[in-house]
C-alpha cells in the first residue's frame, strides 16, 4: 500500500467581516490547491470551528460529518499527532491548515512535517497566499537579504530592546525585518516602532492584504511621525523596517 502524502494548504488570508467568504477563497487559492482541498477527508487544523467554516466556504466534496478534522493549537504533542502519521502510513492523505496564509510558517504545522519526514512519508507544499512575501514584495524594501522576527516581546522594556537589536543587525546587513503582532496588539507595537526605531529607518506596514480594505505603505519614521497613526487595531498587520 502506498503512503497518504501530508498537504500543506495555504489559506486565504483575513476575513471578509461578514462578507462571502468563499469568493475570497476563491480568488486567492489556486484551482490546483482548492481541488486538492476539497477532495481531502482527514484535516490537521490549528482551531477546528474556524477550519469548518472554511472547509464549506473552500467547497469540500464531502459532508461535514465525514471529515476527520484534528484540532493540534498552537504548541501539539507528539503524542497528539501520532494518528495522523498512521493515518499516512495507512495510506490516507492529510491536509494541514491553518487559520490564514501558510501552515508551518508562523503557525502551527511544524512538528507534524517533522514527524512526516522522520517517517518517509511525502510532504506537499501547495502554492497560496504568504502574508510575509506578500508584505515584502510590497515593501519597496530590500528584498534580497530578510528576516522573520515573528512576535517581538509584549512589555517594555524589553519590546524596545528587542525593536533596537533588530535594528542594528538590520544596519549592519542591510537585511530587512519583518514582525507580526496580534490583532489587537497592532497599535502597540506600531507605537513602539515609530518611537524607538531612528528616523531615518525605513518602515512599511501591509495591512489586510488580499481584501478590499488592504493597503501598503511605506515611508521613513521620521515621516511616520508627522502623520496621524493609522487605525490597526483589529486589523492583519505585517511591520517590516530597513534601517540606513
Amino acid at each position: 500500500m502506498s503512503p497518504g502524502t501530508l498537504y500543506l494548504i495555504p489559506a486565504a488570508i483575513g476575513d471578509l467581516k461578514g462578507g462571502d467568504q468563499s469568493s475570497l477563497v476563491r480568488a486567492t487559492i489556486p484551482p490546483a490547491t482548492l481541488a486538492i482541498l476539497q477532495g481531502l477527508g482527514e484535516f490537521a487544523v490549528e482551531n477546528a470551528k474556524s477550519a469548518r467554516a472554511y472547509l464549506k466556504a473552500a467547497g469540500i466534496r464531502l459532508p461535514m460529518q465525514e471529515v476527520s478534522i484534528t484540532e493540534i493549537g498552537h504548541a501539539p504533542r507528539p503524542e497528539d499527532l501520532k494518528p495522523l502519521i498512521a493515518a499516512m502510513r495507512a495510506g490516507r492523505d492529510v491536509g494541514v491548515l491553518s487559520e490564514s496564509g501558510c501552515p508551518a510558517v508562523a503557525d502551527p504545522g511544524a512538528l507534524l512535517v517533522r514527524m512526516a519526514h522522520e517517517a518517509s512519508l511525502p510532504v506537499t507544499p501547495l502554492v497560496g497566499p504568504s502574508s510575509l512575501l506578500l508584505a515584502l514584495m510590497a515593501s519597496g524594501l530590500d528584498g534580497q537579504r530578510f528576516a522573520f522576527a515573528g512576535y517581538l516581546p509584549m512589555k517594555e522594556p524589553q519590546r524596545a530592546k528587542a525593536i533596537r537589536d533588530l535594528e542594528a543587525r538590520s544596519r549592519a546587513a542591510r537585511e530587512t525585518q519583518i514582525a507580526i503582532e496580534t490583532p489587537f496588539r497592532n497599535q502597540a507595537l506600531y507605537e513602539a516602532l515609530t518611537a524607538t526605531l531612528q528616523p531615518a529607518t525605513r518602515l512599511a506596514l501591509a495591512i489586510d492584504l488580499t481584501l478590499p480594505s488592504a493597503s501598503n505603505r511605506m515611508k521613513t519614521v521620521a515621516a511616520w511621525r508627522r502623520e496621524p497613526a493609522p487605525l490597526l487595531a483589529r486589523r492583519q498587520v505585517v511591520f517590516l523596517f530597513l534601517a540606513s
